[in-house]
């Protein structure tokens, strides 16, 4: 046992203190691993493959720090050795601590595990041009590929996947760095995470602002609602776990479009809006989902929440959906609409401000509706 220097404090009755040396093994001593969070313009996760791990589940591109490397410092070089991309890491976006306990991780050679603090940061968007730039190391990484939420997850370990998860939530939401123990988020979860929406691209056809031709049908409408403070609200079904837009299919009792997203506000989202507005349409050459229609148009209206009712069940599905305000860039990003689905929130955001007065507001923390409602 090492020996205590004499020491004031301890003359005194305080905290004895170890010599240097000792001092310095009772440090806890661990591994350090950095990751970046790649997307596409689509906002599917980019994941590695590596060829050395023997049950070749992809990863977050990223590795273990060098001795006397920063976490910053570690994720830039595995970036660059992984991908051959030069990218500074944006934000950090989620941490998690693997504890000693866990199984060793099989490197050969190594002593036992000391446990484990890894780092993902925001790689960002990747352009086709700097996904065109990719190259990976022989013998290291077989392929790379991006994949929606959940499928990324589904092909991750599950520690893996649960930092993959919170740390997409995090950036979708800007709710700053998610703290996870063991893979386990610490603390209470912001709205993403605590009802576990996913985010999935979407096919979306060429928006259309103004009005529908005459001889198009609509049979279906969906609405932009705004608060007060310009954000909009998004439903998250439970079974799904995929954001939407309030609204539904036209139904013959209704009298216009307009009056099913009057409708639909309610019985989803347990909603009162104001007199919607007409954004505008998308195209559907087929309308095989309505049972094969024809040529038709799928309608997109804006319309002021007037009313937050306590959550209800939807009687349509018989589930209860979460109801969460979003700024509508990242109503957007959820959405999984690509680049249309901005310009869209984009035409949206316009409207609300011509109309109404409702200001276009920064993306902040996303949040939940209260479940008994309350004011607007």
């Amino acid at each position: 046992m090492d020996e205590v220097l004499s020491d004031p404090a301890a003359a005194s009755g305080g905290v004895p203190r170890l010599p240097d040396a000792g001092y310095a093994r009772s440090r806890h001593a661990v591994w350090l691993g950095a990751a970046a969070l790649f997307t596409d313009s689509r906002g599917q996760v980019l994941l590695i493959k590596p060829t050395y791990h023997a049950d070749r589940r992809w990863l977050l591109p990223g590795g273990g720090g060098g001795q006397g490397e920063g976490p910053q410092e570690a994720c830039q070089r595995e970036v660059r050795e992984e991908l051959h991309l030069d990218r500074e890491p944006g934000a950090l976006l989620a941490v998690c601590w693997i504890g000693p306990a866990r199984p060793a991780i099989p490197v050969e050679g190594a002593s036992a595990f000391p446990g484990e603090t890894r780092y993902v940061f925001d790689g960002g968007v990747l352009t086709d041009q700097d996904i065109d730039a990719i190259r990976l190391p022989k013998g290291e990484l077989s392929e790379y590929a991006f994949f929606d939420s959940a499928t990324a997850a589904s092909l991750m370990l599950p520690t893996d996947a649960r930092v993959m998860l919170a740390a997409l939530r995090a950036r979708l939401g800007h709710t700053g760095t998610a703290y996870l123990a063991e893979g386990h988020y610490h603390g209470r979860p912001p709205a993403l995470e605590r009802h576990g929406v996913h985010t999935r691209p979407r096919p979306i056809r060429p928006w259309h602002p103004g009005r529908v031709p005459a001889d198009l049908p609509i049979p279906h409408a969906w609405g932009w609602l705004f608060v007060p403070d310009g954000r909009v609200v998004v439903v998250v079904d439970p079974d799904e776990r995929l954001a939407m837009l309030p609204g539904g299919r036209v139904e013959p009792t209704d009298t216009s479009p307009e009056a099913t997203l009057t409708r639909e506000a309610h019985e989803e989202a347990a909603l009162r809006i104001g007199a919607p507005t007409r954004l505008g349409w998308l195209y559907d050459e087929t309308g095989a989902t309505y049972g094969g229609i024809g040529p038709c148009a799928r309608l997109r209206l804006a319309a002021p929440v007037t009313e937050i009712g306590p959550a209800t069940v939807d009687p349509a599905t018989g589930r209860t959906f979460a109801r969460l305000l979003a700024s509508p860039e990242q109503a957007a990003a959820l959405l999984g609409w690509g680049d249309l689905g901005f310009q869209q929130a984009a035409h949206a955001a316009h409207a609300a401000a011509q109309h109404w007065g409702i200001p276009t507001p920064a993306p902040s923390p996303i949040t939940e509706l209260p479940q008994t409602g309350g004011p607007v």
